[in-house]
């Protein structure tokens, strides 16, 4: 190309001194047209290099069983294979989903697993995300401290129960329970009294008498009933709404990632899917998965007997029951999480994109 425009910049010189014949000026036509195919030519082999730079995905999730596709995908190299060449991944773990929702919000990750409460919450505020595909229905169960006299949800009057965070889907299942028996959240004795701690620190506190009961995503209710500390009261099945068929692990993507990369949105709800299917037919080949995932995320796995138990608790899928995530929605709105709501109602309609999981399934 360095020739062509050598010899163009010399007929130049000479056109404009009108030393050319009319032969010589149809050439050198002719060597502009050339040239500017090249030129042109040459700029759209740099824009297709430059299209083929890889993505770098931003991924978040909780560090809990109840993510376990999220780890199988990755872990099995689902994900990658999905995604291809032209994107890599970085993981990022939470201890909680209010975090992660304030982590997508201000554009720190771009897509993943979190509880529905969360999202919900931040949708509200800044409108901003989307559900985008299911992974797991249930997984939470209400355990009780040994000796604390409780044997039912009726026995919670008067007792500190905890939750992972304030707002949680735990949280809004926990007072849904409260609800069915006719009891309250309350600051006093006539009702149950709600303490946020993680669930590694409701488990030391409850062994040292300090809390009377915890509703919490597995392993933690499977860890504290191993280690004899308390006994389930409620388990997965029972816990509402649905008794345990609702969203507890949801693939959420921001606005900004699917208006950039809808492929590679739908590369993940791929990638989910394959690992959904992996659990369900190859279960004693997951549990090794799940615990170095966490030991990854943590810095400590977990036995393969606590993670079958845990997993044993949970309904993974990809599909999203929005009826039960509007229940839920209303109990975050009367709990006073979601604010500015009119008579009309929480209007969730824009929380979801669930056109690529659509096309997934054709």
């Amino acid at each position: 190309m360095e020739a062509i425009r050598s010899e163009y910049d010399k007929r130049l010189t000479i056109l404009r001194q009108g030393e050319l014949s009319m032969f010589q000026k149809a050439a050198f036509s002719s060597l502009a047209f050339i040239l500017l195919l090249v030129l042109l030519s040459g700029c759209g082999s740099s824009s297709s290099e430059k299209s083929s730079e890889p993505v770098t995905i931003k991924i978040g999730l909780l560090k809990n069983v109840t993510h376990a596709p999220a780890f199988v995908a990755m872990k099995k190299g689902y994900l990658q294979e999905r995604l291809g060449s032209d994107a890599t991944f970085e993981v990022q773990g939470f201890n909680n989903g209010s975090d992660f929702a304030t982590a997508m919000a201000t554009g720190q990750i771009d897509i993943g697993y979190v509880g529905p409460s969360p999202v919900i919450n931040q949708y509200v505020r800044s409108k901003n995300l989307k559900i985008i595909s299911g992974a797991n229905n249930g997984g939470a169960v209400l355990v009780a401290r040994k000796n604390a006299g409780i044997s039912s949800v009726k026995d919670l009057a008067g007792k500190l129960v905890a939750v992972p965070t304030k707002g949680s889907t735990n949280e809004i299942s926990l007072r849904l329970l409260l609800q069915e028996q006719g009891l309250k959240v309350t600051t006093d004795k006539s009702g149950a009294q709600l303490i946020a701690m993680a669930p590694a620190d409701t488990l030391t506190a409850m062994k040292q008498g300090q809390v009377d009961a915890a509703l919490l995503p597995e392993p933690w209710g499977t860890q504290i009933v191993n280690e004899s500390i308390g006994d389930i009261t409620v388990d997965w099945d029972q816990v509402p709404p649905n008794k345990g068929n609702y969203p507890l692990t949801i693939l959420v993507a921001s606005d900004g990632f699917l208006n950039k990369h809808r492929d590679l949105a739908k590369d993940v709800i791929l990638a989910n899917a394959d690992a959904i299917a992996f659990i369900k037919d190859h279960p004693d080949e997951t549990y090794p998965l799940v615990s170095d995932a966490l030991k990854e995320l943590t810095g400590k796995g977990l036995d393969a007997d606590l993670i079958k138990a845990a997993l044993s608790h949970l309904s993974l899928t990809t599909d999203i029951d929005q009826a039960a995530l509007k229940t839920m929605a209303q109990v975050a709105v009367d709990a006073g999480y979601v604010k500015g709501v009119g008579s009309e109602g929480l209007d969730l309609s824009g929380l979801y994109d669930l056109s690529l999981l659509e096309e997934t399934q054709r």
